[in-house]
């Protein structure tokens, strides 16, 4: 699945991704290449993860290889929405990081960026049927990153993950457009519901929605199923578990000490 996923890179991307002197007609070929040899790959491991899953899958009963076929031709029509989307999350580091002192040196070095670009291919495979293999995918940028995305986590356009080391984003996360979070953040969930007979439930809304234009900072943690309004800033190493109207400044309560005289003397 890494293979795949670099080569689905370099084909939304090959100036950037692809093989040294890419010119002209030579790129055309090479896209051409790089997406028929990673959709087949991606078909086969499909292929795999059905048959794994059969007995729990939401396609079972169908043929596993028309249906592998299937979600590879449907992540493939994703690709230019998939690049359309990873360009404004590309242009929101560059204009959100004054550090940052070209395109190509935010698509080649920031962790964020990398992160995106998995997450995006991720969420198309967990949206499509391909949950594990969605999954795999986002723990390969986990590793190298240290920023773990649920690939069920929806995210909308031009989103920056400023460092990012220790950032984690739950799988019913929903967040929107132009927000920028930075390192150790988590949106998580508060608690875990449990049916009669004490068992997880699953595949409920748990996680936080952050509207457009919030902006997180360092080590703030955003749990359960909250609504951060838009425009709302979170200042660092908040604990935030009720919903925020729109345009809040959010920051630590101020430390309050009281010096209390019980006639015994201080």
């Amino acid at each position: 699945m890494a293979e795949i996923i670099d080569a689905l890179a370099a084909a939304m991307f090959p100036r950037h991704f692809g093989p040294a002197g890419l010119a002209g007609e030579g790129i055309d070929t090479f896209v051409a290449s790089a997406l028929a040899g990673a959709l087949q790959s991606l078909r086969r491991q499909v292929r795999l993860e059905l048959e794994l899953t059969a007995h729990t899958s939401q396609h079972a009963g169908e043929s596993h290889e028309a249906q592998a076929g299937q979600i590879a031709i449907q992540l493939g029509d994703e690709l230019p929405a998939i690049r359309a989307l990873l360009e404004t999350d590309i242009r929101a580091a560059f204009e959100g990081d004054p550090a940052a002192k070209s395109l190509d040196e935010v698509m080649s070095c920031y962790p964020g960026v990398l992160a995106m670009i998995h997450h995006r291919l991720a969420h198309g495979l967990y949206r499509f049927g391909a949950p594990m293999l969605a999954r795999i995918v986002s723990e390969t940028a986990h590793s190298s990153t240290g920023i773990d995305i649920h690939p069920g986590a929806e995210i909308g356009e031009s989103f920056f993950i400023d460092h990012g080391t220790g950032v984690v984003i739950g799988e019913t996360t929903v967040i929107g457009r132009r927000v920028r979070v930075y390192q150790a953040v988590t949106l998580g969930a508060k608690r875990f519901e449990t049916d009669q007979e004490g068992l997880l439930l699953k595949n409920y809304p748990r996680h936080p929605i952050i509207e457009d234009d919030v902006v997180i900072y360092a080590g703030a943690t955003i749990l359960g199923r909250i609504i951060v309004g838009a425009g709302t800033q979170i200042a660092g190493n908040v604990w935030l578990t009720h919903d925020v109207a729109p345009g809040s400044l959010i920051t630590q309560a101020k430390e309050r000490s009281e010096v209390v005289d019980d006639g015994a003397g201080i």
